[in-house]
């Protein structure tokens, strides 16, 4: 049945469609209490979330979410910064990426054989870019799947004395097999590289991808959507600030005020809620995961008998800082 021509369009997510992306992504929205339903199966390439009227999820490839969100048609879209650079030229124009989400790392790197011991960086490349040339009277070949990353990168370190072999295989086996002398490929730890007798270059690492939560700056942000997108980050941003935050308690023997202050100054940690009523002397903070026990260390100094530590499932916030940023670039 065809929907109502009054009918608001959906807030459209597009997150991976199968593999380990797509468990990370599903993982991801449930611990923010936004789960992913797939009406008819694993496949049915439309959903929706689950207590999240006005949304719909699009179950896509990693390429075809970032060229639907270039084309406007998913306000957001999980993906690649790799993709998101590779694909769309003038990307920081039409996309925003609103926040890294902490799977799906890799970085793109330039790599050479390991015999060529004279390069060790993209300096060292150059020259034997141009020697190359000049010896054998054809460019060099770096085999890759990421031209226009390559290209750009290149020109930024002067190498211009070479030719891109588009990969569609195993790209770290074309050297090996006389397809190129190098190439520009994806890696988490360089132990295939390795394994096929490449090193990186030590200045060769052209970007630190993972996945992030894109925004599409030419989709239709309607009133509707609007409202959809400013509920969905606002659960995003909470179970960010759980995850990464930690609540610290402790009860003191005098006022609670200037250890507050002092924490604050020191470790980064911000008072839980407003003053205490139990003479001033319940100190409870929220405090990044990496400053707790130099904080509890802290507080047991400044007289407290036990500190307690807990973790947080949601920390929802009046100032929704994904929300504004996004506002910001799509305007108000």
């Amino acid at each position: 049945m065809n929907a109502p021509q009054n009918a608001e369009a959906p807030l459209v997510v597009a997150v991976p469609s199968k593999g380990r992306l797509q468990e990370n992504a599903a993982a991801f929205f449930a611990s923010a209490g936004l789960e992913f339903v797939q009406g008819r199966g694993a496949r049915d390439y439309r959903g929706a979330i689950a207590g999240l009227p006005g949304a719909e999820v699009a179950f896509l490839s990693a390429s075809e979410i970032v060229g639907q969100l270039a084309a406007g048609g998913a306000h957001f879209g999980v993906t690649g910064e790799d993709l998101v650079r590779e694909q769309v030229a003038d990307a920081d124009k039409r996309l925003l990426l609103l926040a890294p989400l902490g799977f799906g790392r890799a970085n793109v790197v330039v790599a050479a054989p390991q015999a060529w011991i004279d390069v060790r960086n993209m300096a060292d490349l150059e020259d034997v870019a141009a020697s190359f040339h000049i010896r054998r009277g054809q460019r060099m070949r770096v085999a890759t799947k990421y031209v226009n990353l390559t290209r750009r990168f290149f020109a930024d370190h002067g190498v211009g004395d070479y030719r891109i072999v588009e990969s569609l295989g195993a790209t770290e086996g074309a050297p090996a097999a006389g397809g190129a002398e190098l190439i520009v490929d994806i890696t988490t730890t360089g132990a295939t590289l390795a394994a096929n007798g490449l090193k990186i270059l030590d200045n060769g690492v052209i970007l630190r991808s993972q996945a992030n939560l894109v925004a599409s700056l030419g989709a239709n942000w309607s009133p509707a959507v609007r409202q959809t997108a400013r509920a969905l980050l606002m659960r995003i941003a909470a179970a960010e600030e759980a995850r990464q935050s930690r609540e610290v308690r402790a009860r003191l023997p005098g006022s609670a005020q200037g250890i507050v202050e002092s924490a604050g100054t020191m470790f980064g940690a911000r008072p839980a809620f407003g003053e205490d009523a139990d003479a001033h002397r319940l100190v409870v903070l929220h405090a990044p995961r990496s400053k707790v026990a130099e904080l509890a260390d802290w507080l047991l100094a400044q007289g407290a008998d036990r500190v307690s530590v807990s973790a947080l499932e949601h920390v929802f916030s009046a100032k929704n800082a994904l929300y504004e940023a996004l506002e910001a670039a799509i305007g108000p």
